[in-house]
């Protein structure tokens, strides 16, 4: 029981910097790929402990990297059209 309670600090780690540093894009993504990567685990650890079907994890594991592919185009799109990753730098109600 003390594993999920790791991973949850783990989680609420990943929130922490995901809320208070809102300066560049990457650190957000970098962020939220963490929150997503101890949701895994705990995910993982607890359909082992009761001897679930595997298959929800490899769906989360799919969409996770779909998240993480647009976040990173969206990234690469904003660093091609603006020159940096800092929110400040732009408007985001121009289009």
């Amino acid at each position: 029981m003390s594993m999920i309670y790791y991973f949850s600090f783990i989680i609420v780690c990943g929130v922490w910097v995901f809320s208070s540093n809102r300066k560049h894009l990457l650190v957000t993504l970098l962020s939220l790929e963490f929150i997503v990567l101890g949701l895994f685990i705990i995910m993982y650890y607890y359909l082992c402990q009761f001897n679930y079907e595997l298959s929800v994890v490899v769906f989360f594991l799919v969409f996770s990297v779909c998240e993480g592919s647009l976040g990173l185009s969206i990234l690469v799109s904003m660093i091609r059209s603006y020159g940096n990753d800092y929110f400040q730098s732009y408007s985001m109600l121009q289009c």
